[in-house]
């Protein structure tokens, strides 16, 4: 089942949440610098024996002091006009994280709006392949994750995806 939150993604109590990071993995801004705030130093260390994440892939870990037991991370594209296969690398980024979750026996997963922070994807679009992407997956493995959810941080961001979920 697909559902909609507003709120904090670190709070999100599900097997695994998904962080929108960059390539090094080593941290950031945005969903990416307050998912490794959350879940503290031995993320940091982890994510370290891991020699980052190429863009569009995905790559799990401990998710230490979070509510969840893994984080699932993944590297957005940067927004360039539509021009460098942001399309086809964004919809990676949710593939690849159903992936990851099918093969860890993952049955509910949190999902950030990625790339639509400071990498520049516009939200709309972002949205739709999200949903698209995931909506995919679960009709081609229907008996891997149970609960999916789009957790939103923004009002505006909340009614789009409201209205791509209808």
């Amino acid at each position: 089942m697909i559902r909609l939150l507003k709120g904090d993604i670190t709070k999100v109590n599900t097997d695994a949440i998904v962080n929108a990071a960059n390539r090094t993995l080593l941290g950031g801004g945005g969903v990416d610098g307050a998912i490794h705030r959350a879940a503290g130093q031995e993320l940091l260390e982890e994510c370290r024996t891991l020699n980052g994440c190429e863009t569009g892939e995905a790559k799990i870990t401990k998710a230490y002091q979070l509510p969840c037991k893994y984080v699932i991370h993944t590297v957005g594209p940067v927004w360039h006009g539509g021009k460098k296969s942001e399309e086809e690398l964004l919809g990676k980024c949710y593939w690849n994280s159903m992936v990851i979750a099918k093969e860890n026996e993952i049955k509910s997963i949190a999902f950030p709006a990625i790339s639509t922070g400071v990498y520049g994807y516009p939200k709309r679009p972002a949205a739709k392949i999200a949903v698209d992407t995931v909506k995919k997956f679960m009709e081609q493995f229907p008996e891997t994750v149970e609960d999916i959810y789009f957790v939103v941080f923004d009002e505006e961001s909340l009614k789009i995806y409201e209205s791509i979920l209808v």
